[in-house]
């Protein structure tokens, strides 16, 4: 198989699919896997060891169970190489969807994911409600640290009102009070 330039999901789950589907031929061999029809391997000329030939209710004509077995191994070790290939590949983490640690554990430990998600979405929420309270805090800071700098050094009021502006807040401040939420929001 050539290269790809860039692996698909498509092909990574067909590579998979076949992977599983040889391992599923893998069991089946090793389930009806009958010594006595592979090549024999001591210098006996009968599958049994001994002199007296072994009756098997399969046709001579059947592949030797040791050949198909080796050759399906073959076919898995080659699978897999393929599928390591594809998911080595330079741009494959890329173009890949990766899951997050927490939520496999989430699935591993017999969880339902959507536990993970909603988790996950009340985590945000409480930091974005966190982060919005210092934000806000800091606004607030700035906006009195402004005003007792502009009353107590005139001569800097138009360097501390660029300051106020550069940092997202409104200068002249607002009746003499600042709100601490940046431009007027």
């Amino acid at each position: 198989m050539a290269p790809l330039d860039q692996p698909d999901h498509n092909t990574v789950e067909r590579q998979l699919k076949d992977v599983i589907q040889i391992l599923y031929e893998i069991m089946i061999q090793v389930t009806n896997y009958d010594s006595h029809l592979a090549p024999p391997t001591t210098g006996s000329n009968t599958p049994n060891g001994n002199s007296t030939p072994l009756r098997t209710p399969f046709p001579n004509n059947a592949p030797p169970t040791r050949e198909v077995l080796a050759s399906q191994l073959n076919q898995l070790s080659s699978a897999l190489q393929s599928v390591h290939r594809v998911s080595t590949h330079p741009s494959a983490p890329a173009a890949l969807p990766s899951l997050p640690f927490e939520l496999i554990q989430y699935v591993e430990g017999g969880r339902n994911p959507d536990i993970y998600t909603r988790e996950f979405v009340e985590l945000v929420r409480r930091q974005n409600q966190l982060m919005r309270g210092k934000m806000r805090a800091f606004g607030g800071f700035r906006d009195a640290l402004a005003r007792e700098m502009g009353e107590a050094l005139p001569e800097l009021r138009e360097d501390v009102g660029r300051v106020v502006q550069g940092t997202g807040g409104e200068w002249p401040l607002r009746d003499g009070t600042g709100t601490g939420t940046g431009a007027g929001q």
